[in-house]
């Protein structure tokens, strides 16, 4: 799965993310920091992004257009730091499932 993390989230949550088998980029390497939702779902869909986030625009933009893609995963917590929250993000994300990573990963 490739992630695309939105500005609204640390670029701390790459390192967390690559570092469970994840590909991902922040926006902040790949477009304006100042760019619409818009366009960075597009860019998300063009390139097979999953859009990792904390603003609920991203779902309201795919439920108008009746998107199929990107699929959009939101944070919502109070915490949104990758280290409080970062292995609930990751096994929510790979199904809950450990796979290749042992016990002591957890």
């Amino acid at each position: 799965m490739k992630l695309l993390v939105d500005m609204n989230l640390s670029p701390k949550w790459i390192e967390i993310l690559s570092g469970a088998g994840f590909e991902a980029a922040h926006w902040s390497t790949l477009g304006a920091a100042n760019a619409p939702d818009a366009e960075i779902m597009s860019s998300a869909r063009a390139h097979e992004y999953v859009v990792l986030t904390h603003d609920l625009d991203f779902g309201a933009i795919l439920a108008a257009t009746q998107g199929e893609k990107p699929s959009v995963v939101q944070i919502r917590a109070e915490d949104i730091s990758p280290h409080t929250i970062g292995r609930q993000v990751v096994d929510a994300a790979d199904g809950g499932r450990v796979g290749t990573r042992g016990a002591a990963d957890h």
